[in-house]
């Protein structure tokens, strides 16, 4: 299987994939602002204790005095600096996760990003995204944070050793502090964003099913089923303000009886003569600063949610996704697809089997059985959304994970059930797509698609807005094929494409595309007698592997075959006629 992580590595966030570049500048202002103000801080107990010693003394402090006012104002400039450093660090770090997430989201195997619900996609993209993005800038002013006590406790021991040695005596029992707070609040921050995603996909599930909802009755029993798990999410915010407040708490006794225990020596030392009175200031305020170190838990909460959100955004970013080559297809081709040994694992359950499936160029081949066959998955592979786990799949004798992938989506067109259109015009909506197409080619297939009337009556015609466009389900589907047909090359995939026309719009659709200049080869996934009946060839699914392929004419002869679609009894036949023999594709036999 050729799914793997882009090129085999995912850069981190600023090394310039994917277009989103904050680079490492703002978060290194950040700390050069952090640090210069934490600098300023740590000199200026000394230059003050000089200071106020030379004006005892001799009441001239010279340029103590105006050293003393530059350091003040210096430092409040710095933190200036720093907020609004941090405040473009953070910007520019969560525009730049969310970027790479989206991109990976939208590269991956789609298979793959089925597991991720929509609300738990939206929560990562929002909320995770932010507090990923506060992440560096926290990291920066944590580090400064740290510098200051560092700082301050050197200068303490040049001040006063035995002032420094009382102060030092009290740092394990902050650190020890710290250490619990940073390691009980990790578990707490990712049980709080998971349940937040939880409340974000019961949100969004019940908006997609407003009406069902409203038609059964049954608003009071979804709106306990949504808010069912804020309990656990009031419980664990609990958790992490207890454990902010008991690492503040702790600290907030354990500082200011350092600083008294730190005074008393100075005290001491002072009525000792070994210190003087603004050596004594001096102690005293590198004992605050040195304590201070306690103050950094709001600074490490920060990180560690940071932390934690950026784990949960970097599951969309290294979604795997598909690795193309660099071949081509050769030039005129008919449009021959042909499945050999393709082998599909899933859970280490085989999912699909299909060897020496060959549909000619030029043909429509519908892919029928009942739910679960693996119709989707069949599709699916046979258009590269996804690889098999063994086997190839040949696009005009070209294996498609050996493509480009220009060659790949140029050639092949997928038609869904459910297709999204962005939220342009209507002719942007069809004329989107890796070929150009003119004005006049977005109406042909919309012609096509049998939605050329409707689009007519809105109030702009094609050049409608979406968002403004009353449409029906039908109507919206229908796009979705005229988009699919302005694109097609020479492979079209409908995966249950018309599911919601009706018979009579759906055989218009099928007579254009029989009509169309460009027809290329068809494959379509058929819950229809009707749809299979039109069909050049058939490819039956039963339980994951292809029972046969052959015309709708021969296998309605099998009653198997008519159960797929609901129908018993005798097959009608000539009376008399033998039933025709079943025919299996090579290497499929059930």
């Amino acid at each position: 299987m050729t799914t793997e992580p882009r090129a085999g590595h995912v850069p981190a966030v600023g090394d310039g994939a994917d277009g989103a570049r904050p680079g490492r500048a703002s978060e290194l202002l950040v700390l050069l602002a952090s640090v210069g103000a934490a600098v300023a801080a740590v000199a200026q107990p000394f230059v003050l204790g000089r200071t106020l010693d030379l004006l005892l003394r001799d009441g001239d402090a010279g340029h103590w005095l105006t050293l003393g006012a530059g350091l003040l104002v210096g430092e409040m400039l710095l933190d200036s600096l720093a907020s609004l450093f941090t405040g473009r660090c953070n910007a520019g770090w969560t525009a730049a996760i969310r970027s790479r997430a989206f991109a990976g989201l939208l590269g991956a195997v789609p298979e793959r990003a089925r597991p991720y619900t929509p609300g738990d996609v939206g929560t990562r993209l929002t909320l995770n995204a932010a507090d990923a993005g506060s992440g560096p800038a926290a990291r920066a002013a944590l580090a400064a944070a740290l510098i200051t006590p560092a700082g301050a406790l050197a200068a303490l021991v040049v001040v006063d050793v035995w002032v420094a040695a009382c102060v030092l005596a009290g740092l394990p029992a902050l650190a020890l502090v710290l250490r619990t707070f940073t390691r009980d609040t990790g578990a707490s921050v990712a049980a709080y964003q998971h349940t937040q995603a939880q409340i974000a996909s019961r949100l969004l599930e019940a908006l997609e099913g407003t009406a069902t909802i409203a038609a059964a009755g049954t608003g009071a029993r979804e709106r306990e089923r949504i808010l069912a798990p804020l309990t656990e999410l009031a419980t664990l915010g609990r958790r992490m303000w207890a454990l902010h407040g008991r690492a503040l708490g702790r600290s907030g006794v354990l500082v200011p009886l350092l600083i008294l225990a730190a005074t008393a020596v100075g005290g001491l030392r002072l009525a000792s003569g070994a210190l003087s009175v603004g050596g004594l200031l001096a102690a005293c305020r590198y004992a605050q600063l040195t304590a201070g170190v306690g103050s950094a838990a709001s600074l490490l909460g920060a990180v560690v949610r940071g932390r934690e959100a950026r784990s949960r955004t970097l599951a969309l970013e290294r979604m795997p996704a598909l690795a193309y080559g660099t071949r081509h297809l050769p030039p005129d081709g008919p449009g021959e697809l042909e499945l050999r040994g393709v082998r599909v694992v899933r859970d280490g359950r085989e999912v699909l089997r299909a060897d020496g499936v060959r549909i000619p160029g030029g043909t429509t081949a519908a892919v029928v059985g009942r739910s679960g066959a693996g119709k989707s998955l069949l599709a699916a592979v046979a258009g590269r959304l996804t690889d098999p786990d063994e086997g190839q799949v040949l696009l005009d004798g070209v294996r498609l994970d050996r493509l480009t992938r220009e060659a790949l989506r140029a050639e092949v067109a997928f038609a869904f059930e459910r297709p999204a259109l962005g939220e342009g015009t209507v002719a942007d909506a069809i004329a989107t797509g890796l070929r150009p197409v003119s004005r006049e080619q977005v109406r042909q297939a919309a012609r096509a698609a049998g939605a050329d009337g409707f689009v007519r009556r809105l109030p702009r015609g094609y050049d409608t807005p979406l968002p403004a466009a009353p449409l029906s389900g039908g109507e919206y589907q229908r796009l979705g094929l005229a988009r699919a047909f302005a694109h097609a090359g020479r492979l079209l995939i409908m995966d249950d494409a018309t599911s919601s026309l009706d018979t009579a719009t759906e055989h218009e659709v099928d007579r254009a595309l029989r009509r169309s200049p460009r027809p290329g080869t068809r494959l379509v996934v058929a819950h229809r007698p009707s749809v299979a009946g039109r069909a050049d060839l058939v490819i039956w699914l039963e339980g994951g592997r292809v029972r046969a392929v052959a015309s709708h004419r021969d296998l309605w002869n099998v009653a198997d075959y008519r159960a797929v679609f609901g129908v018993g009894g005798n097959a009608a036949s000539t009376p008399g006629e033998r039933p025709a023999q079943l025919p299996e594709a090579e290497g499929a036999r059930p």
